[in-house]
Protein backbone atom coordinates (compact mmCIF):
# COMPACT_ATOMS: atom_id res chain seq x y z
CA UNK A 1 0.00 0.00 0.00
CA UNK A 2 3.14 2.24 0.79
CA UNK A 3 4.23 1.33 -2.47
CA UNK A 4 1.10 2.39 -4.48
CA UNK A 5 1.77 5.88 -2.48
CA UNK A 6 4.63 6.61 -3.55
CA UNK A 7 3.84 5.48 -7.40
CA UNK A 8 0.90 7.52 -7.51
CA UNK A 9 1.40 11.36 -5.40
CA UNK A 10 4.88 12.40 -5.53
CA UNK A 11 6.06 15.74 -5.11
CA UNK A 12 7.67 17.50 -8.37
CA UNK A 13 11.47 17.40 -7.95
CA UNK A 14 11.70 19.74 -11.39
CA UNK A 15 9.74 22.51 -10.17
CA UNK A 16 10.16 22.33 -6.47
CA UNK A 17 14.21 22.95 -7.00
CA UNK A 18 12.97 25.48 -10.51
CA UNK A 19 11.55 27.33 -7.23
CA UNK A 20 14.04 26.82 -5.09
CA UNK A 21 16.54 27.81 -7.54
CA UNK A 22 15.03 31.01 -9.02
CA UNK A 23 13.87 32.52 -5.64
CA UNK A 24 17.46 32.06 -4.11
CA UNK A 25 18.69 34.22 -6.97
CA UNK A 26 16.07 36.61 -6.13
CA UNK A 27 16.87 36.41 -2.61
CA UNK A 28 20.39 37.16 -3.14
CA UNK A 29 19.50 40.45 -4.96
CA UNK A 30 17.33 41.64 -2.48
CA UNK A 31 19.53 41.37 0.22
CA UNK A 32 22.61 43.21 -2.26
CA UNK A 33 20.33 45.50 -2.71
CA UNK A 34 19.76 46.56 0.93
CA UNK A 35 23.40 46.10 1.57
CA UNK A 36 24.04 49.01 -1.18
CA UNK A 37 21.19 51.20 0.72
CA UNK A 38 22.64 50.69 3.88
CA UNK A 39 26.34 51.46 2.80
CA UNK A 40 24.77 54.60 1.13
CA UNK A 41 22.97 56.12 3.87
CA UNK A 42 25.85 55.12 6.23
CA UNK A 43 28.37 56.93 4.15
CA UNK A 44 25.96 59.97 4.28
CA UNK A 45 25.22 59.70 7.66
CA UNK A 46 21.75 58.81 7.63
CA UNK A 47 22.13 55.99 9.94
CA UNK A 48 23.32 58.13 12.69
CA UNK A 49 20.85 60.35 12.57
CA UNK A 50 17.27 58.68 11.41
CA UNK A 51 15.48 61.18 11.56
CA UNK A 52 17.15 63.30 8.57
CA UNK A 53 15.49 60.28 6.44
CA UNK A 54 12.12 62.57 6.04
CA UNK A 55 14.06 65.68 6.17
CA UNK A 56 14.90 65.96 2.23
CA UNK A 57 12.19 67.62 0.27
CA UNK A 58 12.43 65.20 -2.71
CA UNK A 59 13.04 61.77 -3.67
CA UNK A 60 15.79 60.10 -1.63
CA UNK A 61 17.22 57.33 -4.36
CA UNK A 62 17.99 54.62 -1.65
CA UNK A 63 14.63 54.83 -0.87
CA UNK A 64 14.48 53.09 -4.41
CA UNK A 65 17.12 49.88 -3.15
CA UNK A 66 15.49 49.59 0.19
CA UNK A 67 12.00 49.05 -1.32
CA UNK A 68 12.78 46.61 -4.12
CA UNK A 69 15.39 44.86 -2.85
CA UNK A 70 13.23 44.46 0.66
CA UNK A 71 10.52 43.45 -1.49
CA UNK A 72 12.65 40.66 -3.42
CA UNK A 73 14.15 39.97 -0.20
CA UNK A 74 10.76 38.84 1.37
CA UNK A 75 9.46 37.05 -2.04
CA UNK A 76 13.01 35.15 -2.19
CA UNK A 77 12.70 33.69 1.22
CA UNK A 78 9.35 32.78 0.96
CA UNK A 79 9.69 30.99 -2.71
CA UNK A 80 13.52 29.75 -1.91
CA UNK A 81 12.60 28.30 1.89
CA UNK A 82 8.99 27.23 1.47
CA UNK A 83 10.06 25.09 -1.88
CA UNK A 84 13.01 23.47 -0.05
CA UNK A 85 11.17 22.69 3.05
CA UNK A 86 8.08 22.02 1.48
CA UNK A 87 6.19 24.87 3.47
CA UNK A 88 2.53 25.20 1.73
CA UNK A 89 2.31 28.70 4.02
CA UNK A 90 5.40 29.88 2.61
CA UNK A 91 4.60 29.14 -0.95
CA UNK A 92 1.07 30.28 -0.61
CA UNK A 93 2.39 33.47 0.66
CA UNK A 94 4.69 33.65 -2.49
CA UNK A 95 1.62 33.16 -4.39
CA UNK A 96 -0.22 35.83 -2.85
CA UNK A 97 2.18 38.65 -2.00
CA UNK A 98 3.52 37.87 -6.49
CA UNK A 99 -0.23 37.95 -7.05
CA UNK A 100 -0.89 41.57 -5.25
CA UNK A 101 2.28 43.07 -6.84
CA UNK A 102 1.15 42.07 -10.13
CA UNK A 103 -2.19 43.40 -9.58
CA UNK A 104 -0.86 46.76 -8.33
CA UNK A 105 1.26 46.95 -11.80
CA UNK A 106 -1.86 46.23 -13.55
CA UNK A 107 -3.67 48.52 -11.87
CA UNK A 108 -1.36 51.11 -11.69
CA UNK A 109 -0.79 50.42 -15.51
CA UNK A 110 -4.79 50.88 -16.23
CA UNK A 111 -5.14 54.21 -14.36
CA UNK A 112 -2.26 55.69 -15.47
CA UNK A 113 -3.61 55.25 -19.20
CA UNK A 114 -7.21 56.56 -18.01
CA UNK A 115 -5.70 59.42 -15.56
CA UNK A 116 -3.11 60.78 -18.33
CA UNK A 117 -3.38 64.41 -17.76
CA UNK A 118 -3.33 63.39 -14.31
CA UNK A 119 -0.09 61.68 -14.35
CA UNK A 120 1.75 63.94 -16.29
CA UNK A 121 1.05 66.90 -13.36
CA UNK A 122 1.81 64.60 -10.98
CA UNK A 123 4.59 64.04 -12.47
CA UNK A 124 5.59 67.56 -13.02
CA UNK A 125 4.94 68.16 -9.61
CA UNK A 126 7.34 65.49 -8.80
CA UNK A 127 10.27 66.71 -10.89
CA UNK A 128 9.92 70.54 -9.07
CA UNK A 129 9.95 69.48 -5.59
CA UNK A 130 13.06 66.95 -6.85
CA UNK A 131 14.33 70.35 -8.35
CA UNK A 132 14.13 72.21 -5.14
CA UNK A 133 16.06 69.67 -3.28
CA UNK A 134 18.35 69.43 -6.13
CA UNK A 135 21.46 70.13 -3.83
CA UNK A 136 20.23 68.86 -0.43
CA UNK A 137 21.52 65.14 -1.19
CA UNK A 138 24.14 64.05 -3.91
CA UNK A 139 22.06 61.03 -5.00
CA UNK A 140 19.39 63.10 -6.02
CA UNK A 141 21.73 65.12 -7.69
CA UNK A 142 23.05 62.24 -9.55
CA UNK A 143 19.74 61.25 -10.66
CA UNK A 144 18.66 64.09 -11.71
CA UNK A 145 21.57 64.97 -13.75
CA UNK A 146 21.64 61.40 -15.49
CA UNK A 147 17.86 61.97 -16.69
CA UNK A 148 18.72 65.46 -17.81
CA UNK A 149 21.82 63.91 -19.42
CA UNK A 150 19.76 60.81 -20.40
CA UNK A 151 16.98 62.56 -22.39
CA UNK A 152 18.66 65.94 -23.41
CA UNK A 153 15.91 67.74 -21.48
CA UNK A 154 16.37 70.35 -18.73
CA UNK A 155 13.29 70.97 -16.25
CA UNK A 156 10.19 69.16 -16.21
CA UNK A 157 8.88 71.66 -18.81
CA UNK A 158 11.85 74.13 -19.55
CA UNK A 159 15.04 75.33 -18.06
CA UNK A 160 12.75 78.22 -16.14
CA UNK A 161 12.01 75.52 -13.96
CA UNK A 162 15.41 75.46 -11.91
CA UNK A 163 13.82 79.31 -10.55
CA UNK A 164 12.36 76.74 -7.98
CA UNK A 165 15.87 76.45 -6.43
CA UNK A 166 16.98 79.06 -4.33
CA UNK A 167 20.79 78.18 -6.13
CA UNK A 168 19.89 78.44 -9.42
CA UNK A 169 16.81 81.47 -9.16
CA UNK A 170 17.00 84.55 -11.08
CA UNK A 171 15.53 86.68 -7.77
CA UNK A 172 17.74 89.89 -6.94
CA UNK A 173 18.47 89.13 -3.84
CA UNK A 174 20.20 85.15 -4.80
CA UNK A 175 24.33 85.85 -3.91
CA UNK A 176 24.86 82.67 -5.61
CA UNK A 177 27.57 81.91 -8.38
CA UNK A 178 24.94 79.78 -10.42
CA UNK A 179 22.31 82.60 -10.05
CA UNK A 180 20.66 82.97 -13.45
CA UNK A 181 21.83 79.09 -14.11
CA UNK A 182 21.15 75.80 -14.91
CA UNK A 183 22.74 72.41 -13.43
CA UNK A 184 25.69 71.09 -16.41
CA UNK A 185 23.38 68.02 -17.39
CA UNK A 186 21.22 70.80 -18.86
CA UNK A 187 24.14 71.58 -21.73
CA UNK A 188 24.19 70.80 -25.41
CA UNK A 189 27.07 68.04 -25.53
CA UNK A 190 30.72 68.79 -27.08
CA UNK A 191 31.90 65.52 -28.38
CA UNK A 192 35.27 67.59 -28.87
CA UNK A 193 35.06 68.23 -25.01
CA UNK A 194 37.04 65.14 -22.93
CA UNK A 195 36.11 66.87 -19.82
CA UNK A 196 32.98 67.75 -18.57
CA UNK A 197 32.32 71.56 -18.00
CA UNK A 198 30.12 72.13 -15.01
CA UNK A 199 30.02 75.76 -14.88
CA UNK A 200 28.81 75.44 -18.75
CA UNK A 201 25.35 76.44 -17.81
CA UNK A 202 26.20 79.89 -15.21
CA UNK A 203 24.04 82.61 -16.30
CA UNK A 204 22.73 80.84 -19.15
CA UNK A 205 18.64 81.91 -18.64
CA UNK A 206 20.15 85.85 -18.42
CA UNK A 207 20.57 85.88 -21.71
CA UNK A 208 17.64 85.78 -24.51
CA UNK A 209 15.56 82.76 -25.41
CA UNK A 210 17.27 82.46 -28.61
CA UNK A 211 20.73 82.10 -27.73
CA UNK A 212 19.89 79.74 -25.05
CA UNK A 213 19.08 76.70 -27.27
CA UNK A 214 22.70 77.44 -28.72
CA UNK A 215 24.07 76.27 -25.09
CA UNK A 216 21.90 74.27 -23.20
CA UNK A 217 18.75 71.51 -24.24
CA UNK A 218 15.28 74.03 -23.74
CA UNK A 219 12.84 70.97 -23.53
CA UNK A 220 11.01 69.82 -20.55
CA UNK A 221 11.63 66.31 -19.32
CA UNK A 222 8.25 65.46 -18.57
CA UNK A 223 7.48 66.55 -22.76
CA UNK A 224 10.63 64.32 -23.60
CA UNK A 225 9.61 61.10 -21.26
CA UNK A 226 6.06 61.41 -23.13
CA UNK A 227 8.23 60.96 -26.91
CA UNK A 228 10.95 58.75 -25.55
CA UNK A 229 8.03 56.30 -24.56
CA UNK A 230 6.08 56.92 -27.69
CA UNK A 231 9.51 56.18 -29.39
CA UNK A 232 9.88 52.59 -27.44
CA UNK A 233 6.08 51.45 -27.15
CA UNK A 234 7.18 48.25 -28.38
CA UNK A 235 9.88 47.97 -26.00
CA UNK A 236 8.31 49.19 -23.33
CA UNK A 237 4.95 46.95 -23.47
CA UNK A 238 7.02 43.75 -24.33
CA UNK A 239 8.49 44.43 -20.81
CA UNK A 240 5.88 44.98 -19.13
CA UNK A 241 4.11 41.76 -20.82
CA UNK A 242 7.36 39.80 -20.09
CA UNK A 243 7.57 40.36 -16.04
CA UNK A 244 3.41 39.81 -15.88
CA UNK A 245 4.03 36.33 -17.41
CA UNK A 246 6.90 35.75 -15.34
CA UNK A 247 4.85 36.41 -12.32
CA UNK A 248 1.67 34.39 -14.09
CA UNK A 249 4.56 31.47 -14.25
CA UNK A 250 5.62 32.02 -10.92
CA UNK A 251 2.32 32.16 -8.97
CA UNK A 252 1.02 28.77 -10.82
CA UNK A 253 4.66 26.92 -10.45
CA UNK A 254 3.90 27.47 -6.63
CA UNK A 255 0.22 26.27 -6.93
CA UNK A 256 1.50 23.47 -8.50
CA UNK A 257 3.92 22.80 -5.55
CA UNK A 258 1.55 23.46 -2.96
CA UNK A 259 -1.13 20.91 -4.68
CA UNK A 260 1.65 18.21 -5.11
CA UNK A 261 2.46 18.68 -1.64
CA UNK A 262 -0.90 18.77 0.17
CA UNK A 263 -1.98 15.68 -1.82
CA UNK A 264 1.20 13.51 -0.63
CA UNK A 265 0.13 14.86 2.82
CA UNK A 266 -3.90 13.52 2.14
CA UNK A 267 -2.61 10.11 0.49
CA UNK A 268 0.10 9.86 3.77
CA UNK A 269 -2.46 10.86 6.11
CA UNK A 270 -5.34 8.04 4.59
CA UNK A 271 -2.69 5.10 4.31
Amino acid sequence: MSGNYYKGNEVSCCIKYFIFGFNILFWLLGMALVAIGLWAWSEKGVLSNISSITDLGGLDPVWLFMVVGGIMFILGFAGCIGALRENTFLLKFFSVFLGIIFFLELTTGILAFVFKDWIKDQLNLFINNNIRAYRDDIDLQNLIDFTQEYWDCCGAFGADDWNLNIYFNCTDGNPSREKCGVPFSCCTKDPAEDVINTQCGYDIRAKPDSEQKDYINVKGCVPQFEKWLQDNLTLVAGIFIGVALLQIFGICLAQNLVSDIEAVRASCFFT
